[in-house]
């Protein structure tokens, strides 16, 4: 269930952490009822409170909110057991202080101790996704869950195996029959526990979230900052149209709140002879394609470094005279990309006043909620 707030404060935002906390005392306490086919369980509907400055969440018909299975989800995004050693869960690689990217790293260590290739995602706001992983391999987020496991270079598990060793556990049984209502671990119901989980990670109370509410005002130079971001690239008269400001709007419009368009591009990182990640094009094999990886959302930006699919950008600024550069022409560069030859020409002090917008993007509620966190072994209570 979903209800659309028409407006929230940092009040509201405390009460949905409040909610979180409470789902244990929401569950009820009294035995499974006993039907034909072994015991039964009603699952609690739960309610997601969305922030004005987002869109209605698109949530699937076959997988919807309970405070049961919220709950179970968190438990196995920070379970351990389902990497082939038991020493690494998804959270490794997704902390919250970093808005649960991996730590700073350009790349993610496996339990067999291989790097991978592709810098961690950030997680939030997932459920308005339309595709996910960098080269938008996976059409839905139940989907997206279950490769990490079963990922050589990364768990290295298999999920015969992981469900085995949540089966032998003393709690998670009781967690599933809970969550779905009749008894049964597989890994589809794992990978919709976790969804509902991650659904529920929605950043939305950033300064620029309350600046757009009326509670806060930023400053010039970060109010300049944002005024760039949907701006037309190019100095006038020598380009027309043109607007001298950051053409950021395309690709990270902020209608919606998302800060992505979740479309998969390519921005002209490289030469067309230096490709090695093809990313989309990589599984589809069609030459159009080739080198697209999906725009990330500018939230919580400043937490989320290094930048780009392969993390070669350890700093905003780097990011900023990627574009401000124009990139590398190729045959799939974006459309957007119309400064190859001569860059975009930002100044000094545009760049500055781009970096401290992006700064209040930040979303301190949301890094810190402890619904979020790790709970800790799984528990019945």
């Amino acid at each position: 269930m979903i209800r659309h707030r028409t407006s929230l404060s940092l009040l509201g935002l405390l009460g949905l952490v409040t909610a979180f906390t409470a789902c244990r005392k929401e569950t009820p306490e009294e035995t499974p009822d006993a039907g034909p086919d072994g015991p039964t369980w009603t699952p609690t509907p739960y309610t997601v409170e969305v922030p004005p400055t987002l869109s209605a969440m698109p949530i699937p018909a076959d997988n919807p909110f309970t405070v049961e299975g919220i709950r179970l989800g968190r438990f196995l995004f920070y379970e351990e057991r389902l990497s082939g050693n038991n020493t690494q869960s998804c959270a490794s690689c997704h902390a919250p202080e970093v808005a649960f990217t991996d730590h700073g790293n350009q790349f993610s260590v496996g339990i067999d101790g291989i790097a991978g290739n592709r810098n961690s995602m950030a997680i939030q706001n997932v459920a308005w996704e339309s595709s996910y992983f960098w080269d938008g391999r996976a059409a839905t987020l139940e989907e997206q869950i279950l490769q990490p496991v079963e990922n050589p270079i990364e768990m290295h598990e298999t999920w015969p195996n992981a469900v085995a060793k949540l089966e032998a556990d003393s709690v998670y049984p009781t967690l599933f029959l809970r969550a779905f209502g009749t008894p049964g671990i597989t890994k589809e119901r794992a990978a919709k526990a976790m969804a509902q989980f991650l659904r529920t990670m929605i950043s939305g109370d950033s300064r620029f979230d309350k600046f757009m509410r009326g509670e806060e005002q930023l400053s010039v130079e970060e109010q300049l900052g944002f005024q760039l971001t949907l701006l037309e690239g190019g100095i006038p008269p020598a380009v027309p149209l043109g607007q001298g400001g950051a053409d950021c709007f395309h690709c990270h419009p902020h209608g919606g709140g998302r800060f992505t368009d979740g479309i998969l591009r390519n921005n002209g990182l490289d030469p067309q002879s230096a490709w090695t990640d093809l990313g989309l094009g990589g599984w589809t094999g069609l030459p159009q394609d080739m080198a697209k990886f999906k725009t990330p959302s500018l939230r919580n930006v400043a937490l989320s470094a290094p930048y780009m699919h392969d993390g070669r950008f350890q700093t905003l600024e780097e990011v900023i005279e990627h574009y401000n550069s124009g990139g590398h022409p190729s045959t799939t560069i974006d459309p957007n990309m119309k400064f190859t030859t001569g860059g975009l020409q930002l100044s000094a002090e545009k760049k500055a006043q781009l970096i401290a917008f992006l700064h209040t993007l930040t979303d301190t509620a949301f890094v810190n909620n402890p619904a979020f966190h790790d709970p800790g072994p799984p528990t019945l209570e």
